[in-house]
């Protein structure tokens, strides 16, 4: 099937604090003459800008969380709630990064209630049935969603270097199938986003019954088969296993979209110049081709 178009998703609030924390812990906060904090978006460009001349894509869309309060907080009241609040000086770098996106006139897209990863997914579903799409991302959670027709790029330590995850090299790169990374994830839980898993099985041992078992259902329906240490884990922390597949699963289903004619990935050189100059952002300039 030819596919038309080569759709560039980028996982906004990922490259603004991969960014911002890159160049903040030398205290390098970058401030405007008026005493504007610029670090995160001034690095967050740095890496957006090298991705779209590594990977050429015709359309690109930016996501981003919209606040910490989604329907997984609400399902759990833990998630998340290890994050500290953010650095006063990247606060004002939220609106900020998204004023630079839309001098470049790409669409930035969030819905209440849901996080970024959600609109990612529901965009990659709806785009990969005509389109080549690529995901931009420091976050391995979006791997779950590598199908045909559907890559992630992981941005690597450094700049401009990416680990492409695509449904052909994805089994030789990560032993298991991008769905079976929601079952990991259930079993072993995420310490990032605080959810726990199964409490006493780390990551080597979800692995290993993934592989021999293929799902948790099918764990679930071999309880005999495992050790007896496995299985009192397992059904002591029942619900808790069931809980963080769900927190897990990226869902896919969200009420967004976005018409693929406003992505175009085409700019008027002036008004990001404009942009670049207010922000004292001399030496970006010339990174834009």
């Amino acid at each position: 099937m030819t596919r038309e178009g080569n759709i560039l998703l980028v996982d906004g609030m990922a490259l603004l604090f991969r960014g911002f924390f890159a160049t903040a812990f030398r205290g390098n906060f970058m401030k405007t003459s008026s005493g504007v904090p610029t670090n995160g978006v001034y690095q967050f460009l740095r890496y957006f800008l090298d991705a779209v001349d590594t990977f050429e894509p015709t359309h690109v869309i930016c996501c981003w969380d919209m606040g910490s309060k989604t329907f997984r907080t609400e399902m759990f009241e833990g998630y998340k709630a290890n994050r500290s609040e953010p650095p006063e000086e990247l606060i004002p770098q939220f609106e900020l990064v998204k004023e630079v996106t839309e001098a470049f006139d790409m669409p930035n897209v969030g819905v209440e209630n849901f996080e970024a990863d959600d609109c990612i997914g529901t965009l990659a579903r709806t785009f990969s049935t005509d389109s080549e799409v690529l995901i931009l991302t420091g976050d391995q959670d979006i791997l779950q969603l590598v199908d045909e027709g559907i890559s992630v790029a992981i941005m690597k330590k450094g700049q401009g270097n990416y680990d492409v995850y695509e449904h052909t090299n994805f089994l030789e790169k990560k032993g298991i199938t991008p769905k079976q990374i929601i079952d990991l994830k259930g079993l072993m839980g995420d310490t990032s986003d605080n959810y726990p898993g199964v409490k006493g099985i780390g990551e080597k041992t979800a692995m290993k019954l993934i592989k021999e078992y293929d799902s948790i259902d099918n764990i679930l329906a071999n309880m005999d088969q495992l050790s007896k240490g496995i299985q009192t884990k397992i059904k002591n922390n029942l619900d808790l296993l069931h809980l963080s597949r769900e927190l897990a699963e990226i869902n896919c289903d969200v009420p967004v979209s976005c018409p693929i004619e406003n992505a175009v990935w085409k700019y008027d050189k002036k008004q990001i110049e404009d942009k670049f100059t207010e922000l004292e952002f001399t030496n970006l300039a010339k990174l834009v081709k």
